[in-house]
């Protein structure tokens, strides 16, 4: 039998080229769908470098249902990860209609599309951002919805679509992936984030810095009751992440219902750990200067991440220094994206085909 065949939406992007990279790994299939409006093809000639083979590419939004119906009829797909979405929180409170149209009017347009064709395997890309800002850390999965922006608030409403579906029809098996702050790189140094503009987050901005692209970080707020009044959050490797994808499907394959797990690594780290751990890692200085703090940001962030390793087998294995160490290696390798040409690989790297 041919290895099943697995629909990635959002494929192209940072978290889905990873993804595709362990599904390939795993011996199963990527086919990836994607706009490429915040994404770009050439990460899937680098998923074929790392793994020898290239996932097909349909060009398409997971709100056109005439695509999605060529695609799996074309296809015949086995199940669906579901990465597609906007995701940055201060684009959300400007455009809140985009990102509803997007990220709701999208994820079920995708799900009547599997009905149609009959697929009833699903993993959703969530966030911890379902959260909001006022839990107690170590978060549970039974901590309650407190979404703070429009775009945490679309992430709840497909997670509640979700479980309304699976308790109505018996026959899906369906996983939401509540990630916390994915961050690093793939270990070759041929994958990585690639931010539009100023980076929204911590990690791409110091790699810019001690790269000598930008001045300086800045640190949102000194005075928060933490070890050194900086905030703290649940970094997880994006290649943890990518693996926790591939346990949640084959999670869902053998199982029907709903299944919501926390994906990080149950610790924190603050800002100014995160500036020296990748001081280490570059042999760099990373200069930093305190600014205000930020309206709706949580002094401390992190996952209990008890219910992925009972039910899904996983748990988040690299660190913060590996993390830092990986993203090092791909700023310096591709200072410029993917407009670089290919870096050669680490001495002793495998791919994940061997």
């Amino acid at each position: 039998m041919s290895a099943p065949k697995i629909l990635v939406t959002g494929g192209a992007g940072f978290i889905g080229s990873h993804v595709c990279v362990a599904l390939i790994a795993a011996g199963l299939r990527p086919v990836v769908m994607d706009t490429l409006v915040n994404s770009d093809p050439r990460s899937l000639q680098r998923v074929a470098r790392i793994t020898g083979v290239e996932p097909p590419l349909v060009r398409g939004d997971v709100r056109d249902a005439v695509a999605l119906d060529r695609a799996f009829a074309e296809h015949g797909f086995d199940a669906v990860l579901h990465l597609a979405g906007l995701k940055a929180v201060g684009q959300s409170v400007s455009d809140p209609i985009g990102y509803y149209d997007v990220n709701v009017a999208g994820s079920l347009a995708l799900v009547r599309a599997m009905e149609r064709a009959g697929v009833r395997t699903l993993i959703f890309s969530s966030s911890a951002t379902v959260y909001g800002s006022t839990q107690r850390s170590p978060i549970r999965e039974s901590a309650p919805y407190a979404a703070v922006n429009p775009y945490g608030r679309t992430k709840v409403m497909v997670e509640r679509l979700l479980a309304d579906l699976a308790r109505a029809d018996g026959r899906w098996g369906i996983a939401c992936l509540r990630f916390f702050n994915p961050i690093g790189a793939h270990e070759s140094g041929l994958l990585g984030e690639l931010p539009h503009g100023p980076p929204d987050n911590l990690l791409p901005y110091v790699s810019q810095v001690a790269a000598g692209e930008r001045c300086h970080v800045v640190v949102h707020g000194d005075d928060y009751e933490t070890p050194d009044g900086t905030g703290v959050r649940d970094y997880v490797h994006v290649m943890d992440v990518a693996e926790g994808h591939v346990a949640a499907l084959r999670h869902a394959t053998t199982h029907r219902g709903l299944l919501t797990v926390n994906l990080g690594t149950g610790r924190g780290a603050s800002v100014l750990e995160v500036i020296s751990a990748f001081e280490r890692a570059s042999g760099r200085t990373v200069a930093w200067r305190v600014g205000p703090r930020r309206p709706g940001d949580a002094p401390a962030y992190w996952a209990d991440v008890q219910h992925a390793r009972d039910r899904l087998g996983w748990h988040a294995r690299r660190g913060l220094d590996q993390m830092c160490a990986d993203s090092w290696r791909w700023q310096l390798g591709n200072p410029r994206g993917f407009d670089d040409p290919d870096p050669a690989l680490p001495a002793g790297f495998v791919s994940a085909s061997t």
